[in-house]
């Protein structure tokens, strides 16, 4: 697949209990249902087929047990920057909940009280993909939703908020690379293997 030795993998977490419901989801370290269990052993053909200078994970419970079922667990290595949006007094609140008290919120432009806004998960982010670039190839990073989505925006030099444009499901794959030397999304959200 791909081709480019400096491609950067993105693995997001299996299935949660709150992926389910939809609730905002950082701090809260759940661990993955037993369908995001499968999920996460799906994970293991498509992942088999590449060489990894660098696997990094998130350090929440779902991101590790997800690289581990995927076969990535040996050599795993934890990236602090790799966390969730710091969702704050949104932590365990749906997106409709919290639009019942403040009907235009939207976690792109405003960020969450107590929490973080788009503008610091783009510097973690940024920290992330120095550290990406710096592998003697491919690498892979198992991580949650909206970071890995301004993770992307940032890659492809957009601001942060530009991650609005990327949905991302549970236990899809997605590939960052280059094309005439330039960055590119190579793979989406891909869930093939699911």
């Amino acid at each position: 697949m791909g081709g480019d030795e400096h491609e950067i993998w993105i693995a997001r977490h299996g299935e949660t209990e709150w992926t389910l419901s939809r609730q905002h989801t950082s701090r809260t370290d759940l661990d993955l249902t037993a369908n995001g269990e499968r999920q996460a052993r799906a994970l293991a053909a498509p992942l088999s087929e590449q060489t990894f200078a660098l696997v990094l994970s998130s350090p929440a419970l779902r991101a590790r047990r997800t690289a581990e079922l995927a076969g990535l667990g040996t050599g795993l290595e934890i990236d602090p920057d790799l966390v969730e949006y710091q969702y704050g007094e949104y932590e365990g609140v749906t997106t409709k909940e919290i639009r019942e008290s403040r009907p235009d919120w939207d976690l792109w432009r405003d960020g969450c009280p107590g929490g973080e806004n788009t503008a610091q998960v783009a510097a973690r982010a940024d920290r992330v993909l120095e550290r990406l670039r710096r592998a003697e190839g491919a690498a892979v990073v198992f991580a949650h939703g909206h970071i890995s989505r301004v993770l992307a925006a940032r890659f492809l030099d957009l601001d942060g908020t530009a991650g609005r444009l990327l949905v991302l499901d549970t236990a899809t794959l997605s590939v960052l690379g280059h094309e005439h030397g330039g960055p590119a999304v190579c793979r989406w959200n891909d869930g093939c293997h699911l």
